[in-house]
């Protein structure tokens, strides 16, 4: 018995045709294949002719070629995930969606294939051949696979598609509708409210001149916000014996109905401190509420030294919600946001801009519409430059073969032990992101980790994860690892007690140690039951599909005939035939597995002369750049004379590079740019500055303040320590460290000169430092560097989830913040080291 396909397109496969029989054709060796994108319109290519050689099999599949019910099971997707392996052959199709789709040839082939060979074979599968020839139908021209977004859109049968798809079809129609009444109601707020441009008033005090002014009140008005700009201090006075401020007084009556016949007036003070140095210009801001409709009156006065006038700028406007209202506003607003990332109802970076959209119309409705320039402002231009420069550098370098040679250096160095590997790049992660910026470290190392896995058939994400995460923890035991220890280590008043960079790295470093001590072998814990190796090789893979459609075209069969019947059990007989193969080549993969790499020797060797540097001219040019790069950062950030940010010298290198490596085509490298990372970082920004405006991050500060307050004198720095750390922690993982790090100095500085607490105040930044820091471990968008690495990942076909990066990161972080706690309270509680 022999069956041959005549046309066996693609697309025929997917849709089901027909199995009808030809009679009397002599077989067909020559097999014509239609492009599987591209079906042909009139439907003619896409039935499939089958000749039956076998006279008798051959009668009953002529009687019944209108009644086979077999093709239908191609007319509709799998009811539920076929696999979900992460072998690159694999993995844009089996884990799209939960749906399985063939590759290769399609399952009448397979079925005609299956049919020619003897059932007790042991080798009764798809052959290499074919499987090369079926994936190379689902390549592009280029040899790059087809997106999955291209097969989904494939035609399927009508009624397979309404019976299964409907549901999705539905979530889909109104995640799709909610989103867009969403955008069009925000759209048309956000055009009502005009933009509440500040008008300041310059003015002048002294000891002898105050000023004076009458505010008229507003209807709606609950919250008066009044901003002063000029030589100003953020906190007490950095000269405890120069004591220079400015008080601002506002003054209203009470709201009427009270029992006075007269309304009572409500004065509240504010007291600024003046800088030292007359030069500086900082801006402050104060929010007083609104007793009553009546005129508001201010009144600014000087407590200097001398006479001299102080000149400096005011505006004020109203506010229409009460801080209250505005900081659960912003609560509801971030929660939302992380929801559609959690879930993945739209990509991160749409995520962050309807969260953007959301808090600016809040900000609007509320009376603090900003105008486009401020908003623009807002974005940090300097890690968009950092991060595009980088890009730009590790896009000509991956050309060179570099990434593919230290990855089998590496692959030498562990002599195939994979967690000895996996704890090298862990480290040395670490610790260049302790001297280097953590985005720097994790543009550099993915596309190495990521060609290393790909060579020793490892899953990339968990090694990503892992290597990020260690990213993070070293980047806090140096003052210029992370922004938020750049921060405070910048901050003139700390460094005037002594919080300089040696200081702030000798304490850092020594807690890190620790943390990283007892962080490895957490990593191998929470790896245990994980299997580091792609679950099966392709061939296992190629297996288990081919399975699964005997058993579900076995399925779809019904037996209402003699012919029906006997075809159904023909495939079962084939589903047992292939199981048992399935499970002897299972047992020899497993047991190779637990053996772990016997043969690295020989593998090395082949990995070597397969894997080597295509372009030592352009690699020389590229170490050279990158090398000049990376001493620029280290310049700039112990030398004050070197007027270039990182964003600059990175730009500057991206530009050098791009010289000397004499690229033409410029479109390949922006191709090779993460776009969608960098339009997430510059929604992220305004998101987080929009929270700060609706005064979320402020209100966490304050929160934290009056906690520690209330603690007991004796066990008041322990206490603060314990808060400062996992408030800092937690905030952190929900939101920017970088507004978080800088709301809560001056709140700590407060806090610390309060003469009823009565706190040293380098305890609480080495708190805040290793809260901020190690909290970035907890979320996906914790830290700059996990976004950028999900980005990389994601281009290079094995991006992670949110949750992917939680079940890892949360555990990480909670044991880290709790190993530096723990060192923090012995140094500076038991021993004292303030």
């Amino acid at each position: 018995m022999e069956l041959h396909q005549t046309s066996a397109p693609m697309s025929a496969g997917l849709r089901g045709p027909a199995l009808e029989g030809c009679s009397n054709h002599k077989p067909q060796h020559a097999v014509s294949r239609v492009d599987p994108l591209n079906p042909d319109p009139s439907g003619v290519a896409a039935q499939s002719c089958w000749a039956p050689v076998d006279q008798d099999f051959g009668s009953f599949l002529t009687e019944q070629r209108c009644r086979s019910p077999l093709p239908q099971f191609f007319s509709s997707r799998a009811e539920e995930t076929c696999f979900t392996e992460s072998t690159p052959l694999l993995r844009n199709s089996s884990q799209e969606n939960g749906c399985c789709y063939f590759r290769g040839n399609n399952p009448e082939a397979v079925l005609s294939r299956s049919q020619r060979m003897p059932t007790d074979h042991p080798e009764a599968v798809m052959p290499a051949a074919s499987w090369q020839s079926g994936l190379a139908e689902w390549e592009g021209p280029n040899g790059e696979a087809v997106g999955s977004s291209e097969r989904r859109e494939l035609p399927v049968g009508a009624s397979g598609r309404l019976h299964l798809s409907r549901p999705r079809r539905c979530v889909r129609w109104l995640k799709v509708t909610g989103l867009f009444v969403f955008v069009v109601v925000c759209s048309i707020s956000f055009s009502l409210y005009p933009d509440q441009g500040k008008f300041w008033q310059l003015l002048a005090v002294s000891p002898l001149e105050s000023y004076s002014a009458n505010l008229s009140s507003h209807a709606d008005s609950t919250l008066l916000q009044v901003d002063l700009a000029g030589a100003l201090e953020v906190g007490g006075p950095s000269h405890p014996g120069r004591d220079e401020h400015v008080v601002v007084e506002v003054t209203q009556a009470e709201a009427p109905g009270s029992r006075r016949r007269r309304p009572q007036q409500v004065t509240h003070n504010w007291t600024v401190f003046l800088n030292p140095r007359r030069s500086d210009r900082l801006v402050v801001s104060r929010t007083f509420e609104v007793l009553s409709r009546e005129t508001v009156s201010i009144h600014i006065r000087a407590s200097l030294q001398q006479t001299q006038l102080v000149p400096l700028l005011m505006a004020h406007q109203y506010l229409r919600a009460s801080v209250e209202a505005q900081v659960t506003i912003a609560a509801a607003i971030l929660a939302a946001v992380y929801m559609l990332i959690i879930f993945e109802v739209v990509h991160r970076a749409l995520a962050a801009m309807l969260g953007s959209l959301a808090a600016l119309v809040a900000l609007a409705v509320i009376g603090d519409r900003p105008s486009l320039t401020h908003v623009v402002e807002w974005i940090d231009f300097e890690t968009l430059a950092l991060l595009f420069g980088m890009m730009i550098l590790v896009a000509i370098f991956s050309e060179t073969g570099f990434f593919d040679y230290c990855a089998v250096k590496a692959y030498r160095l562990s002599r195939g032990r994979v967690w000895v590997m996996i704890t090298m790049l862990c480290l040395i992660a670490a610790i260049l992101s302790a001297f280097l910026d953590n985005v720097t470290t994790s543009l550099l190392f993915t596309p190495v980790t990521i060609r290393l896995c790909e060579v020793l058939n490892l899953d990339p994400r968990q090694v990503l994860i892992a290597e990020v995460i260690f990213t993070n923890i070293g980047g806090a035991a140096t003052a210029i690892g992370d922004p938020p220890n750049v921060i405070i280590v910048s901050n003139q008043e700390l460094r005037k007690m002594g919080l300089d960079f040696a200081g702030f790295t000798a304490h850092m470093f020594v807690g890190i140690c620790f943390v990283l001590l007892f962080s490895f072998p957490l990593l191998r814990l929470l790896f245990w039951n994980r299997k580091l190796y792609n679950k099966e090789p392709s061939e296992i893979v190629e297996l288990k599909h081919e399975i699964h459609v005997w058993r579900l075209t076995a399925q779809r069969i019904s037996p209402a005939s003699r012919e029906e019947t006997a075809v159904r059990g023909l495939l079962l007989g084939k589903v047992l035939e292939l199981q048992q193969l399935l499970a002897r080549r299972l047992h020899t993969f497993h047991r190779q597995i637990s053996q772990e790499d016997k043969n690295w020797e020989t593998n090395i060797q082949e990995l070597e002369r397969k894997h080597r540097i295509s372009d030592r001219i352009l690699l020389a040019k590229c170490l050279t750049v990158l090398g000049l790069v990376i001493f620029m950062f280290f310049l700039s950030s112990f030398f004050p004379g070197v007027h270039l940010d990182l964003g600059w010298i990175a730009i500057l290198g991206a530009i050098w590079l791009l010289i000397l490596a004499d690229i033409h085509d410029f479109e390949i490298i922006l191709h090779r740019v993460e776009w969608a990372t960098l339009l997430f970082f510059a929604a992220l920004f305004v998101l987080m500055e929009a929270l700060a405006h609706l005064h979320l991050i402020e209100y966490v500060g304050e929160q934290t303040a009056l906690l520690i307050k209330v603690v007991p004198e004796d066990r008041r720095l322990a206490a603060a320590i314990v808060l400062v750390v996992w408030v800092s922690a937690f905030a952190s993982s929900l939101i920017d460290n970088i507004p978080f790090t800088a709301t809560m100095i001056p709140v700590l500085l407060n806090l610390s000169r309060d003469p009823e607490v009565s706190l040293p105040a380098p305890p609480l930044m080495y708190a805040l430092a290793l809260g901020a820091c190690l909290g970035g471990n907890g979320t996906l968008i914790g830290a700059s560097a996990n976004v950028v690495c999900a980005g990389v990942a994601e281009q290079h076909g094995y991006g992670f989830s949110f949750m992917d990066f939680f079940r890892l990161g949360f555990p990480m972080m909670i044991v880290s913040c709790t190993i530096g706690m723990c060192y923090l309270l012995v140094a500076h509680v038991v021993m004292g080291w303030n």
